[in-house]
């Protein structure tokens, strides 16, 4: 016990930014699925994850013919039957972030009076359009992940992994993106039963004040990953690598910049007020709306429509 102990503490101290990233998750993952679905897809994702490593350094699938190198870092952090712990663990994050991406790029927006309102539901959440938007954008953040992190003995990862044949992308594979895009359906998947088999946390839709700007965390983690990834790779001296990853990022930034603003037009004051309406605050009242009592005129004068006038 003492020994995993160590390990564990170890595994922090050496990746403190796989933890730093958990700990957004976790934050993210409660104040858009809840306490009861972030916690319960920490095991599952972790065990579906490890499955895939476990699974792909012994028989080539789904990944391909690659390999771990335990030697590298053994008796610093904690390693699970050859898998890294911390490498299962930070597909917890990379696919929920993911999937919370997906989710945002599917759902109708609207800002009224300084609110970041997201209409999502329990249907485009278990969507099959979320499930495989959300393993493509799970496949991109491999894109600029892997190449970076083959390189590792450049930077504070230590080489620990490697592949038996190099690929034309910059040394990854195409069966390694097929992996990730096989995965990262299975896991946006598990998320999607969690969201079936779980009930909802009580104060989990109240969108009001700047609460509603945290609907952007898990939007905001899959960035930063892309981010901090995209700088290691600069700071390693790899610039071509460093300005396609740029690339990638601006293809994926800019239309979602631009769609989400015209969502944000074209979404109608009837939508938003109805999106409400079935959406009670914890007052308990079915009736109440989870804004304060100036919503509607908020809507009337920023969207130009009135409720009452509707037969609302």
């Amino acid at each position: 016990m003492y020994e995993l102990l160590r390990l564990l503490w170890g595994t922090i101290l050496l990746r403190p930014y796989v933890f730093a990233f958990l700990a957004v998750y976790l934050v993210a993952g409660w104040r858009h699925i809840g306490w009861k679905r972030t916690l319960a897809y920490i095991p599952v994702g972790y065990a579906l994850a490890w499955v895939s490593e476990f699974s792909s350094i012994h028989w080539g699938f789904p990944y391909g013919d690659y390999f771990y190198i335990q030697t590298t870092t053994a008796h610093r952090e904690l390693w699970v039957f050859g898998v890294p712990f911390m490498d299962s663990l930070s597909y917890v994050f990379l696919s929920y972030c993911s999937y919370s991406l997906a989710v945002f790029l599917m759902s109708p927006v609207a800002l009224l009076s300084g609110n970041l309102i997201t209409l999502e539901t329990s249907r485009i959440r278990r969507s099959w359009q979320t499930l495989i938007l959300g393993a493509f954008l799970f496949v991109l953040l491999d894109i600029v992940i892997d190449p970076v992190a083959l390189q590792g003995q450049k930077w504070f990862l230590g080489r620990i992994y490697g592949y038996r044949h190099e690929g034309f992308y910059f040394g990854i594979p195409m069966s390694n993106f097929g992996g990730w895009l096989f995965v990262g359906a299975v896991l946006t998947g598990a998320l999607q039963a969690l969201e079936r088999m779980l009930s909802p946390d009580s104060k989990l839709h109240l969108p009001a004040g700047r609460s509603s700007w945290m609907r952007l965390l898990g939007p905001a983690l899959y960035f930063s990953v892309l981010l901090f990834n995209i700088a290691v790779t600069f700071c390693i001296g790899e610039m071509l690598l460093g300005l396609v990853d740029l690339l990638l990022l601006s293809v994926l930034l800019v239309p979602m910049v631009f769609f989400t603003s015209y969502k944000n037009s074209n979404v109608s004051a009837e939508a938003v007020y109805t999106y409400f309406s079935r959406h009670p605050s914890t007052s308990g009242d079915p009736r109440s709306l989870p804004l304060d009592p100036d919503f509607t005129r908020h809507l009337t004068q920023q969207r130009g429509w009135n409720p009452q006038q509707s037969g609302d």
